[in-house]
């Protein structure tokens, strides 16, 4: 699967939080998620495994009973089934791993 970045189209999740789902195949699925400043993807936990990294501004993701301040380069591997969290300082992009992958980010 190929999917240039000029044909990215974006859908809201949450109130300030949009998904564009990049690509994905057998096994895992690739997601580009656009925060706006104050926006939060509330507790949640799901049976996959969340590998992430963040592009651009800040983010504070909660996990493991820890805030994590994260910024511009750092990354992260959620555990399937970990009850998790985040909001967003500023703007921001973040691009994920998910495995396997999620049915409800296909549509």
């Amino acid at each position: 699967m190929f999917k240039p970045a000029d044909q990215l189209t974006y859908r809201a999740l949450f109130t300030g939080v949009e998904l564009s789902t990049r690509v994905y195949g057998e096994k895992t699925l690739l997601a580009q998620f656009k925060l706006q400043p104050g926006a939060a993807i509330p507790v949640h936990a799901h049976p996959y495994e969340q590998t992430g990294i963040l592009l651009a501004g800040r983010i504070v993701l909660h996990f493991n009973g820890v805030d994590h301040a994260a910024g511009p380069g750092d990354s992260w591997c959620i555990a399937a089934g970990l009850p998790h969290s985040a909001r967003a300082i500023e703007a921001a992009v973040v691009v994920e791993v998910f495995s396997p992958p999620r049915e409800d980010y296909l549509s």
